[in-house]
This record gives C-alpha cells, structure tokens and sequence, in this order.
C-alpha cells in the first residue's frame, strides 16, 4: 500500500513538474510552421465536440432562400475566404501561413455535412487554437445566419449565388512611400 501511496504522489508532483517543463523551457513548438504539440489535435478536437453537443442551435431562425445565399456569399467573400478560400480561387498568403490549416469550405464536402447551427455556433463564438475568430461582436445574427446556411448548402448552390463566389482580379498591390528620415 505504502508503494501505490508514493506512487500517486509522485505522479501528482512529477506529471505537472515535467509539463511545467515543457512549456517553461521554450520546448513546446509555438510556431505555425512547427509540428502540433502531443495530443493537442485530440484534446482539442475532444473539446469541441462536447462543447458543441452542448450548445448548438437545433433551429434556424431565418428563410433558408437564394437571397440569404446570396447575402451569406457576401459575407463570405468579405470575412471568410481571405482563410477559408473560394471556389477555384488561388489560396491566399494568410491562408497558406495558418496553423492548423484552415478547411477550404466551399471546396469538395466542406461543411456541407454538418447541421448549419453548428456552423452558425463556430461563426459566433469562433474556435481556440484554430485561428477562427468569433464574429458575434462584428457580425449581426441574421448575417452568421446567412454565412452558416451558405456553408451547410454549398454543394447545391444556385448558378447564382456560385457565380457571386467566382473570384474576381487580385487587386493591385498598394505602393507607399518609404518614411522620411
């Protein structure tokens, strides 16, 4: 018994101690470049998933019509493809720099699979360690609304609304003067 004792007690000193380790000794791979941490992809993932069991709108309050597809591709192609990408459209720097890398949604399943409150859940409250922002301070409710059900309908979008996802000319690069010394 004495033995299992010490064992526990020193399992709860050592484990933190060497964990504290880890991330106090610089160890840890922080970079985006850098592989993932050991288990960081499953603990994460492990905790999204009960979150969203938990929290997921079961309803969508809005008309699910070519009109919130279009107004949801607007959104989209405002505050969402600079990561997630448009449909054969090239991927951008911001994209191309992210870790994890960002899921190109409107390319092959996407998030078609997925119930639209859980896209809607994701928009709003954004995903930690992912780099996906929450939008509920930016973004009205009907607008995450519109983005959500663009997102979980993307396989069978109206000509329409695929023709406004089409992406347009890059824009120019914009030239500055250097600073005066």
């Amino acid at each position: 018994m004495g033995k299992f004792v010490f064992g526990v007690i020193l399992g709860v000193i050592l484990v933190p101690a060497i964990i504290y380790f880890y991330f106090s000794t610089g160890i840890a791979p922080v970079a985006t470049s850098a592989a993932p941490m050991p288990f960081e992809k499953t603990f994460a993932r492990m905790a999204l998933h009960a979150r969203l069991d938990k929290e997921v709108p079961k309803t969508v309050p809005i008309q699910t019509d070519e009109a919130a597809y279009l107004a949801g591709a607007q959104i989209y192609k405002e505050h969402c493809a600079v990561c997630h990408g448009l449909p054969n459209g090239q991927q951008t720097a911001i994209a191309q720099g992210m870790f994890p890398k960002a899921p190109k949604l409107m390319v092959g399943t996407g998030v078609t699979d997925d119930p639209p409150g859980e896209s809607y859940w994701k928009v709003a409250g954004g995903i930690r360690m992912t780099g996906m922002p929450g939008f509920e301070k930016t973004l009205s409710t009907t607008q995450m609304w519109q983005v959500s059900l663009l997102l979980a309908n993307a396989d069978k979008l109206p000509a329409s609304v695929k023709n406004s996802l089409a992406p347009g000319p890059a824009a120019p690069p914009v030239v500055t003067a250097p600073a005066k010394k």
